[in-house]
């Protein structure tokens, strides 16, 4: 079968979960990635009831309560998968030792167990699903690979394991990654590309997996956010210097015009990767991003490369229009006209460009009336009115096309072309490939659940505005991209350092109160502070008045950030506040 075969078949087999039998929908969607399923051993009663019976035993790790196992509608084995069933060639995965991860230690995994489990609710949280992935992988000695199915959605979950650096004889169960919210009725297209990429041929072609570790690997590689990211901003800095060439902002403030487009460039694209993570809750029409709506929408859309009523008249309309004017105000500018005595002109909240609309203009104003007014910076027109009543354009947004920007309908809608960047890469014959911006970003799933070091859906969530902000800014200056971060004063912090300084600051506080108000020996207050913090599923190591103290310090903390830019750092606090104040109060009762 061609790839493109393969993921038609990968989206049919998503599908038939909307009907039928989950043990079997599952078995099919394994087979067309390329697993041998042969060896399977089903449950005769496919609830939690038996699944308890069958395998905890008495044991007392599992929790039921954090497995949700009051909600499990269905569970089943559905295979187990081995060497044998891996390759008809005995030679190809062998037994011998091989190191995890680079560890000193050495380790043989022969085989992995899948289950189907199906919930109750409709909706589910990362962190719920998680916390069955790690409640069932307790009971195995293997990994455990789960197809979770709620509602109209599936999420297929792995964890990852590593050796006890004690004792080799046991290992420990680190990070869940999850493909979450597959949709039954129409997968995205994101979803079919990752499990495309987790099918077993493609693995053996892009990874040369020769034995079950490496296999485990693998997935974890392909299921590396790092990797996604770093796809995502290779086709977007792709984009952008494509774009270079075709677009043009008013001169009024920037004389310069390869800093006026870039900087303009890069404004354009982080707003409208906002836009898209907003998106995923439903608060911006899914139509305004279609070709063949938009086509009835708006007149002269995408007739040739020259065409750029798309930027006008919908993306600025939707941010300065929209997203900057509060809902039950938004309305069309008059041209030349009075409304409630004041001159409309120079008024940069108000809706444009009407006479580019195919459709009426209370249609037109329709398109945007459930978008929420976020009353932020980022959608704030630059266009700015000195006290003489003379505007100055940078985003262009104006009814004169003089001082219009240009910005052309293909850079958003067009297809896959090939595009010489070797003279912006310094390499030289090799092949680029270009594709309009919304082609880019339907290609990948967002999610405004940041990521943490315990859990991780393959999806790019907000963290990757400060990394497309930060990769871009530094393009657009000629001499050094060092020197272009250090003119504006911008950067980007990595989470992995983020989340460091979080907590060392946090622990250096907390001790401090730990020593005035609990009387802690500070070594006591080190090693307890160092046990909270860590992601485990322990007992915290402080009495209650210390707990009380910690949690009345925790209720008085106040954070700031004088250098805020993408809250990287007050988002890192909250989650660390929130994860040890959950581990010293778990039910909210002493806070509350």
């Amino acid at each position: 079968m061609t790839d493109k075969e393969v993921k038609l078949a990968i989206q049919s087999a998503i599908k038939s979960f909307a009907t039928g039998n989950l043990t079997d929908q599952a078995i099919s969607l394994f087979k067309t990635l390329g697993y041998n399923t042969e060896r399977q051993n089903p449950f005769t009663h496919k609830t939690f009831a038996f699944f308890k019976e069958s395998f905890l035993d008495g044991d007392s790790r599992f929790n039921e309560e954090k497995a949700f196992a009051k909600e499990w509608k269905s569970v089943d084995l559905l295979f187990q998968l081995t060497k044998d069933e891996v390759s008809d060639q005995k030679s190809l995965f062998g037994t011998g030792k091989v190191k995890w991860d680079g560890e000193d230690k050495e380790t043989v995994i022969e085989t992995y167990l899948f289950f189907a489990l199906e919930l109750t609710k409709a909706e589910y949280t990362r962190t719920a699903l998680a916390q069955i992935t790690r409640e069932i992988n307790k009971v195995f000695p293997m990994p455990v690979m789960i197809v979770f199915k709620y509602g109209k959605n599936l999420t297929f979950s792995v964890i990852n394991r590593r050796l006890h650096k004690k004792d080799e004889r046991k290992d420990v169960l680190e990070k869940v990654t999850l493909i979450k919210d597959i949709s039954t009725i129409n997968p995205h297209r994101a979803h079919i590309e990752i499990l495309f990429d987790l099918s077993f041929e493609e693995l053996k072609q892009e990874h040369k997996v020769t034995n079950f570790v490496e296999l485990h690997n693998a997935w974890q590689k392909t299921l590396d956010t790092k990797e996604l990211n770093k796809k995502f901003l290779q086709e977007v800095s792709n984009w952008y210097f494509w774009a270079m060439e075709y677009v043009s902002f008013p001169a009024d403030v920037e004389k310069n015009t390869s800093i006026r487009n870039a900087t303009s460039l890069i404004r354009l694209i982080t707003r409208i990767i906002f836009i898209w993570f907003i998106r995923e809750k439903n608060l911006v029409p899914q139509k305004i991003f279609d070709r063949a709506e938009i086509s009835k929408i708006l007149k002269g859309f995408y007739q040739d490369k020259k065409s750029h009523n798309y930027y006008l008249a919908i993306l600025q309309n939707l941010f300065f229009g929209t997203l900057n004017q509060k809902m039950g105000a938004r309305k069309f500018a008059q041209d030349g006209g009075l409304q409630d005595n004041k001159i409309e002109y120079g008024v940069k909240t108000l809706f444009r460009y009407l006479n580019l609309f195919a459709i009426a203009e209370k249609e037109a104003l329709n398109l945007f009336e459930d978008v929420p007014f976020l009353n932020g910076g980022l959608f704030d027109c630059l266009d700015k009115e000195n006290d003489a009543g003379q505007v100055f354009y940078v985003d262009g947004f104006s009814r004169n096309p003089q001082k219009q920007a240009i910005v052309p309908d293909f850079l958003f809608f067009g297809e896959e072309e090939a595009y010489d960047l070797n003279d912006i890469y310094d390499t030289r014959n090799k092949s680029y490939k270009v594709k309009g911006l919304f082609n880019i970003l339907s290609g990948y799933k967002f999610t405004i659940t940041e990521n943490t070091p315990v859990e991780e859906e393959i999806a790019l969530d907000p963290e990757l505005l400060g990394k497309v902000f930060e990769n871009l800014l530094a393009s657009y200056n000629p001499e050094t991209q060092t020197t272009a971060r250090k003119q504006t004063g911008s950067f980007y912090t990595p989470r992995e350092i983020v989340s460091y300084m979080v907590d060392e600051s946090l622990k250096v506080y907390l001790k401090q109160k730990m020593e005035a108000e609990a009387g802690m020996d500070a070594q006591d207050a080190d090693v307890a502070l160092g046990f909270l913090f860590e992601y485990n599923e322990k007992e915290h190591l402080f009495d209650e008045k210390q707990t009380d103290v910690l949690i009345k310090t925790i209720d008085n903390c106040k954070i700031l950030d004088p250098a805020c830019g993408s809250a990287a750092f007050p988002m890192g606090t909250l989650h660390t506040l929130a994860h040890i104040l959950h581990k010293l109060d778990p039910n909210n009762e002493k806070w509350k």
